[in-house]
């Protein structure tokens, strides 16, 4: 080799040795300038705002980068313990405010670009939402990211580097479109390239034992189709403290892009046929699953996650520590964010067993000694199952290794109950039948040596309920950690206002500290202190408003703004709220508004592409939304408005603008609920069932400052046996008015029928939901809103003491727990520059 590619340490420290970035005003101020014009090569005839946002994520990401080696070097020298977060989704949101609020610069970078004309929070609005997530679970990975960072903790996350999100929302006639959601159409600044650690992801092929060499023999997975898998890292940094933790993301690439042969032979689109189809792998958040295609792709995803995350950690084992995996479960924790990356336990053992020749217990002793699992669903149908046929197609030695680990586990459950083979089939990760099935829950619970709910009623029914025989088997494994969200996005950046007026009043600690929050009922009391809290929520209330401008929907910030928005689906209940909206409209129509309180009803969130009945409540809500919109009478009374496209962005815009939270779901099906949390946060008030984390949302703030409705989770188990929605509908008058009115086809005069199947659903005995049976309790509950809100005084002081007894829901107690009974890491401080 050329000396000219030889280089030593020495020399190497030498050119990378840079003096720290300044972080003040006249620093950023040169070095935007210097990316604008130099870097990306602008003057001043450019006319597009895309290179003054790219010249400012440059300017910041400089500093990040700084704190970002640092931080690993920490790491790398202290030789410490990691957990790994393994999810399919990352709601990121904006980067660019939360690393400006991270890295406290907002006041020096605003003044910088002053001096160009330039507004921080006009060119940060320029920022795609990064299309990593749907809901709840990615925003949740995003809010865990962000703590782990701010408490200094080795934590690394991994996920998929979709090109497109799940969708943007459109509606045509009141109907959901899914348009593509092209995050990535500009670029993203934010993320670094590493093809140094790239990756070889197998399908297909079959499995054969081959001589190792060594006088045994080694099972190798062959003939496979194989795909590249690229990691693009994103940097996750802590609140002023100089961490910057990482987020790696897969891209999916092919081994040859180009077939020169068939391009040649005339045939274009079988010459990048193989690029095609290994892109569709990170393609699209979730693909539609209605069709037999889309399954198949999202466990390519789900594979392509476990099996290139896992190379990669093995990889840098290997690097530091050779072939000796004795201390590897001491130094290593994977947690897994619901079923979706369980895949990584059979290849966790396959990479162990084939690729660094380990025997069967040893491998399996790593393996149930570092994988953790969190559940997020109390829904058996969302408990991920695949077919042994597509899995065995598409994974064969997975396959094989699942098969090994049940035989071996159903050993043990048989050891301990004897003959009942009803309880055997009950358990097995393999479900017989017709079309045998992978259980994917069962699985990870065999594997993982914790398993966690993420409320307390979640836990409690997942131990006592859905997962009753594995708890019997090892209650040890089972434990409770309650969901929690960022502060520093979800009040300190997202309601500047109200951070300020917090920080004025108790200091600053809250935003590391949200227990802090509990000094705030102090102040509850007092009228100076009120007035401005009711200021704010008033300015805020009217920032909402303006999204909807184009809309011509006339409403004030003077009416109770009442809000739900979340995934679509049917155990959330957005049909009981349009229930309660007709209800509102019908009492107007008839003139029943003695006591009135004006409503601005707000619902956003999308139903996912196959789910045909959620796409058909949209439909309703969107029709109800119209006529009622459209009805003079109900001018200065009632209006609604569906946001489309719900995000990240949007939500920050929404929940400090929100006086009322709508957390409605079926008493025992919700897991825990986030959104619950960032509405109390910026003090709006929850109106809910006892479901999820509602139940310690309820216990923190009290029943006074909190409105219960419905049945709980044993009273809609013991109902089920004798529910008779009929006899509800006909034994209350407000109810059969609201029936009557979606039945004559009032909201759908010239659509006959396309509400039918909505209709039959409420009047089935079978409904899961029982909807009609919460209709009246809810009904009187509203009642019970709008008398408070009457009183603002009141109203005012309950916002206060939820925002007050909102501590408990920070995403840093749920790490500091996670860490404390499951992870057991050593916080690193990052080095200084």
């Amino acid at each position: 080799m050329s000396k000219r590619y030889l280089y030593n340490t020495i020399s190497l420290s030498k050119l990378i040795g840079l003096p720290p970035l300044g972080m003040d005003r006249k620093s950023l101020a040169e070095d935007y300038k210097g990316y604008f014009g130099r870097f990306l090569g602008r003057d001043e005839s450019c006319v597009s705002k895309h290179y003054l946002y790219f010249a400012l994520v440059l300017t910041v990401r400089d500093r990040l980068m700084e704190r970002w080696k640092n931080t690993k070097r920490a790491y790398d020298e202290s030789r410490c313990p990691w957990v790994y977060y393994f999810s399919m989704e990352y709601l990121l949101g904006r980067s660019l405010s939360n690393a400006t609020l991270n890295l406290e610069l907002e006041d020096e970078l605003s003044a910088a670009l002053q001096e160009y004309g330039l507004n921080l929070e006009g060119l940060a609005e320029l920022e795609h939402d990064a299309g990593l997530g749907n809901g709840g679970l990615g925003r949740l990975a995003a809010c865990f990211l962000d703590s782990c960072a701010t408490l200094q903790l080795p934590v690394m996350g991994y996920g998929l580097r979709y090109e497109y999100g799940m969708f943007r929302q459109e509606f045509d006639n009141g109907y959901q479109v899914e348009e593509p959601d092209r995050w990535l159409r500009d670029g993203n600044p934010w993320e670094l390239e590493r093809p140094e650690y790239t990756q070889r992801v197998k399908y297909g092929g079959h499995t054969e034992y081959m001589d190792d060499g060594c006088g045994g023999w080694r099972m190798c997975w062959v003939d496979t189709h194989d795909v590249l898998a690229v990691p693009y890292d994103i940097p996750i940094p802590g609140y002023r403290n100089d961490t910057v933790n990482t987020l790696r993301l897969w891209k999916a690439e092919a081994t040859d892009v180009f077939d020169l042969g068939e391009f040649n032979a005339g045939r274009y689109p079988e010459s990048v046929a193989a690029k095609n189809a290994a892109e569709n792998i990170t393609m699209v958040l979730y693909p539609n699953d209605a069709m037999e295609l889309g399954k198949e792709t999202r466990l390519r995803q789900q594979y392509f996650l476990a099996s290139a995350s896992l190379q990669d950690i093995l990889r840098d084992w290997v690097r530091r520590r050779g072939e000796d995996f004795s201390q590897f479960a001491e130094k290593n924790c994977f947690q897994l964010n619901d079923t979706h990356p369980t895949c990584m336990v059979p290849e966790l053992m396959r990479l162990l067993m084939d690729g660094h020749g380990l025997g069967w217990d040893d491998a399996w002793e790593i393996t149930s000694r570092t994988v953790a699992y969190t559940n997020h669903t109390l829904l058996p149908e969302a408990l991920e199952k695949w077919p042994v046929s597509m899995f065995g197609s598409l994974l064969p030695r997975l396959l094989e290794i699942i098969y090994e680990i049940n035989a071996r586990f159903l050993t043990e459950v048989a050891r301990c109950w004897p003959g009942d083979t009803a309880l055997q089939a009950r358990m097995s990760i393999i479900e017989e039948g017709e079309n045998p099935q992978v259980r994917m829950a069962h699985l990870a619970i065999v594997a993982s040596f914790s398993v966690n709910g993420v409320a307390a009623l979640h836990t409690h029914l997942l131990k006592h309920g859905l997962f009753y025989d594995f708890y019997q088997l090892w209650p040890h494994k089972f434990n409770n950690k309650t969901n929690g969200v960022t502060p520093r996005r979800w009040l300190a950046k997202c309601n500047p206002d109200l951070a300020g007026l917090i920080t004025e009043t108790i200091g600053e600690e809250w935003i590391t500290d949200l227990s802090q929050l509990r000094r705030l009922s102090l102040y509850a009391e007092n009228p100076e202190f009120c007035a401005r809290w009711h200021s704010i929520k008033h300015e805020n209330k009217k920032r909402l408003l303006a999204l909807q401008v184009q809309q011509g929907i006339q409403a004030s910030a003077h009416f109770l703004f009442d809000v739900q928005v979340k995934r679509i689906h049917e155990y959330k209940r957005q049909l009981l709220n349009i229930l309660h909206i007709i209800h509102l409209y019908d009492r107007i129509k008839r003139g029943d508004m003695e006591n009135w309180v004006p409503r601005y009803m707000l619902i956003s969130g999308k139903a996912a592409p196959g789910y045909w009945m959620a796409k058909l409540i949209i439909k309703l809500i969107n029709n109800v939304a119209n006529v009622v919109n459209n009805d003079p009478k109900t001018d200065g009374a009632l209006k609604i408005f569906f946001m489309p496209n719900y995000g990240v962005s949007i939500m920050e815009i929404i929940c400090p603008g929100a006086d009322l939270s709508e957390q409605i779901s079926t008493a025992g099906k919700e897991a825990s609920g986030t959104g619950n949390m960032k509405f109390m946060m910026n003090g709006a008030i929850t109106i809910g069932t006892l479901d999820g984390a509602n139940i310690e949302i309820r216990e923190e703030v009290g029943d006074k400052n909190f409105f219960l409705f419905g049945l709980t989770a044993e009273e809609v188990e013991a109902a089920r046996q004798h529910y008779n929605p009929n006899g509800v509908i006909a034994g209350d008058e407000e109810l059969q008015r609201v029936m009557h009115l979606l039945e004559c086809g009032h909201f759908n005069q010239f659509e006959p029928g396309i509400f039918n199947p909505i209709l039959n659903s409420l009047r089935s005995p079978q409904d899961p939901w029982m909807t009609v049976a919460d209709f009246r309790s809810y009904i009187d509950s509203q009642r019970r809103v709008a008398e408070a809100y009457r009183d603002q005084e009141r109203w005012t002081r309950m916002s206060i003491l939820n925002t007050a007894a909102s501590g408990k829901f920070s995403a840093d107690r749920t790490i500091e727990e996670y860490n404390a009974d499951i992870w057991k890491l050593e916080k690193i401080p990052a080095y200084t520059l």
